[in-house]
């Protein structure tokens, strides 16, 4: 049989319970599988057959048994896990010669007393990295890469360790295209819209009951870039969401805040400024002006370490394309365009 010929593998796997929780509702999973690497996957009871090409079906083979041992092990088998075990087999190379010595055995992990958090695309692997080692780390890129949901995981990892005694989260103010108009309630009450996928990062890595007595007693302080003006941050760990509707002047002020025994995250995506037109983002100045400064670290992300949903990556590869001046926003795809039709010429008035 050639090497690239079609093959065949069977797996068994001992546990009916892991096994259905591996393969997914409906054998989800195992038709992700599939629909990336291009092979016929076979399920029959606790067994599931491969057949394709025998690298894809060795590829499906790891990502498979990969899994099935996180469960075994305990953890829990989220929606993306799936896809970020293929992107890590697929940073690996060729499996058959996969050299321990020099090729990582896996992405790097943020340990959390709730369950590990595990990079699923070498952005984020890169990414988990710059933030163990550096001071100030910026997360730059679009939208369902991670960016913000890992600096709150690092963040929560630093506060259950007591490597710092707070985590400050915060986000500017602005409306996104839309005029809010005037919002009822206290202060909190105004704010806590702009705030909520904060919030939601929080509860999905955390106790609810130990986020909401931290959130009383000032151990996680969540709130608008406006509060941090005169302020010292020392001994916390500091995150600025969306820092592309910071202008200039704000983004200085925040960085400035920075103190001792401090860490710093600022996320944000290029492509959605939300600014009034002719204002600079602040982000965008300060991945230029401190990218080489010694202790800063910038991440960058692309459409291709969408993690959010298969769908969300192709649409922003369609819009980067645009921007880029590829195929305009609603062009169909492979069918010749219909050449115009002159408007036959009105007869003249009697």
């Amino acid at each position: 049989m050639p090497e690239d010929g079609p093959n065949q593998i069977v797996l068994a796997f001992d546990d009916n319970r892991l096994a259905s929780l591996l393969f997914g509702h409906y054998g989800q999973n195992l038709a992700l599988i599939e629909r990336r690497l291009e092979i016929v996957a076979e399920q029959r009871g606790n067994h599931v057959t491969l057949e394709g090409p025998r690298e894809a079906c060795e590829q499906a083979r790891h990502v498979l048994e990969t899994l099935y041992a996180r469960l075994k092990k305990g953890g829990e088998l989220v929606p993306g896990d799936v896809e970020g075990v293929m992107r890590e087999a697929a940073s690996q190379g060729f499996l058959f010669d996969f050299d321990p010595a020099t090729k990582r055995q896996s992405f790097d992990e943020i340990q959390l007393r709730r369950r590990p958090v595990r990079a699923r695309t070498a952005a984020q692997d890169a990414y988990i990295r710059a933030l163990k080692r550096h001071t100030l780390v910026f997360g730059v890129g679009p939208a369902g890469t991670g960016k913000t949901w890992l600096a709150v995981a690092y963040a929560v990892h630093l506060l259950e360790r007591r490597v710092v005694d707070r985590l400050i989260l915060s986000r500017p103010a602005v409306e996104a295209g839309e005029r809010l108009g005037f919002l009822p309630g206290d202060m909190k009450e105004k704010v806590d819209p702009y705030l909520r996928p904060i919030y939601d990062a929080l509860h999905d890595l955390m106790d609810r009951a130990f986020v909401e007595r931290a959130l009383t007693s000032g151990e996680i302080e969540i709130a608008p870039l406006a509060f941090m003006r005169g302020r010292t941050l020392a001994n916390a760990c500091v995150i600025l969401d969306e820092a592309q509707n910071t202008t200039s002047m704000q983004m200085k002020m925040f960085l400035t805040r920075l103190g001792e025994n401090s860490h710093m995250v600022v996320t944000g995506d290029p492509s959605q400024v939300d600014l009034p037109p002719g204002q600079t983002s602040g982000l965008a100045e300060a991945v230029d002006l401190l990218g080489n400064v010694e202790g800063v670290e910038v991440c960058r992300f692309s459409a291709a370490d969408v993690v959010r949903h298969e769908l969300v990556g192709r649409i922003v590869a369609a819009y980067d394309s645009k921007l880029a001046g590829g195929r305009p926003a609603g062009a169909s795809v492979g069918a010749p365009s219909e050449p115009a039709v002159p408007a036959e010429p009105k007869a003249p008035p009697r």
